[in-house]
């Protein structure tokens, strides 16, 4: 006959390898500390609504109690013939406590007993989430802060667009984070909903306070829906897909300082600390962690990927398909969390080369729209001064020089209306200067947003 603690049913015991394929014991140990809390409090719950006696509920509470000491020190033994941590659990607080333990399974199931650890865990995971974002948000600021002076050339199609500050480009990232940081922040309060109490699907006969269990978890109110409870993975799915969105920031991030701490660039020097050698080439100094970061990108997308793949099409309400939701979630907290902690630092020992960056906005034509705006400003019709100018770089490129370098004569052969304040317009720190539209690159409107930033990140903690 079957041992399992719902093994009446069997005549058999468990094939062994089904034990082995079916286990998630493993696989879910992070759960511990949230179950045996959603179990203390059930059975607190229990007793509050005399189902079982008080003396019962507090020898069930510290036989469970006794199993989280177990489990910190490290001597509880997770075998997979346990199935999952929820029966293992249950399984040593009985030992322990006697067959009163049996009744800590009064009125509940693994099927919402397995939602609400989840959920738990996850709301512990997002607040670490946060915490990680936040820190990486303050090296943003602080690497700001520290290149205020600091022009670059800003990209499109990664051609040399117009100049910008390096303090705007990275706060750029900054942004990114913030629309991550809210992503998280609003998945924590879709889960302000307590599963516990559903059962298998149907809810119970017996007379619970799902309330009162609500409320002593951490969670505003209970569930509405007993089957969409035990069937619930959207938590799962969506934190999936906030850190993939995350993680494609993250890549993004990766690319540029990737690109920027090449020798053809040297934008900027990544610490020795966060870099490699090559074991063949002795020169070679490589992002590695930057590297890294990209690739773990198509790792957290993978993630996403499988989870929405395992819900596909299941019927309500719980299936057991639905136990491959962790390893993918798993994951993805993991890779996101090391991510987020690791770019911090090497965004704070990361040097910027801020001569470099000049002479690359100096070199690639970045003050052409700026000509452009300055003809406007002398009665030229945009579209016709972009033609002026695009003819003026044409020239430039053809006879190797920059646009500061044509003499007066040279300005005036593409048009009269040019006059000797062209010079004073078309510098770079005038460029940048000039660019004072909300949001823009202008140092005051870059100091008025590291300002806001700095703010945002105190009030949201």
């Amino acid at each position: 006959m079957s041992t399992k603690l719902w093994g009446g049913r069997f005549d058999m015991p468990t094939n062994k390898l089904v034990e082995e394929f079916n286990a998630t014991i493993l696989i879910e140990t992070r759960l511990c500390p949230f179950d045996i809390q959603g179990s203390i409090v059930h059975a607190t719950m229990l007793a509050k609504q005399g189902i079982i006696t008080q003396a019962d509920a507090d020898a069930i509470i510290a036989g469970l109690k006794q199993v989280a000491d177990e489990i910190r020190e490290g001597k509880f033994d997770f075998r997979t013939e346990d199935e999952d941590i929820h029966m293992a659990i249950e399984k040593r607080m009985t030992e322990i406590v006697g067959p009163v333990g049996g009744k800590l399974h009064t009125a509940r199931s693994r099927n919402d007993q397995t939602t609400l650890d989840s959920k738990m865990h996850m709301r512990a995971t997002i607040e670490e989430v946060k915490e990680a974002i936040r820190g990486l948000q303050a090296a943003f600021i602080a690497k700001a802060e520290g290149n205020t002076d600091a022009i670059m050339p800003g990209y499109t199609h990664l051609q040399t667009g117009q100049p910008i500050l390096f303090s705007h480009w990275i706060m750029a990232y900054f942004w990114m984070m913030q629309r991550d940081f809210t992503r998280f922040d609003d998945l924590y309060r879709r889960m302000e909903e307590c599963p516990l109490g559903a059962a298998a699907l149907a809810g119970t006969t017996f007379p619970i306070d799902r309330h009162f269990t609500a409320k002593e978890l951490g969670f505003d109110r209970p569930t509405e829906n007993s089957i969409d409870s035990v069937s619930d993975r959207d938590h799962m799915i969506e934190f999936n897909a906030a850190a993939a969105m995350c993680f494609m920031h993250l890549t993004r991030l990766s690319e540029e300082l990737v690109l920027f701490s090449s020798q053809d660039f040297k934008f900027i020097d990544l610490s020795d600390d966060f870099c490699t050698g090559s074991s063949i080439m002795p020169q070679k100094k490589n992002p590695d962690v930057a590297e890294k970061m990209r690739g773990k990108g198509g790792r957290v997308y993978g993630n996403l990927m499988a989870i929405l793949t395992i819900m596909k099409g299941i019927p309500l309400a719980y299936n057991t398909d639905m136990s491959e939701d962790k390893e993918a979630v798993y994951d993805s907290m993991d890779t996101l969390l090391s991510g987020l902690k690791i770019m911090a630092p090497m965004l704070e020992k990361m040097k910027v080369n801020a001569d470099r960056t000049r002479n690359a906005a100096h070199r690639g034509f970045s003050t052409a729209t700026d000509m452009a705006d300055y003809l406007v400003r002398k009665g030229i019709p945009f579209r016709e001064a972009h033609h002026v100018v695009g003819s003026v770089v044409n020239y430039c490129v053809k006879h190797g020089k920059m646009l500061d370098a044509l003499t007066m004569d040279e300005f005036h052969s593409f048009h009269a209306n040019i006059e000797q304040d062209i010079y004073q317009a078309i510098t770079l720190e005038a460029s940048v200067a000039a660019r004072t539209s909300y949001g823009g690159t202008a140092p005051e409107t870059v100091r008025a947003q590291i300002e806001k930033a700095k703010s945002l990140i105190r009030v949201q903690g």
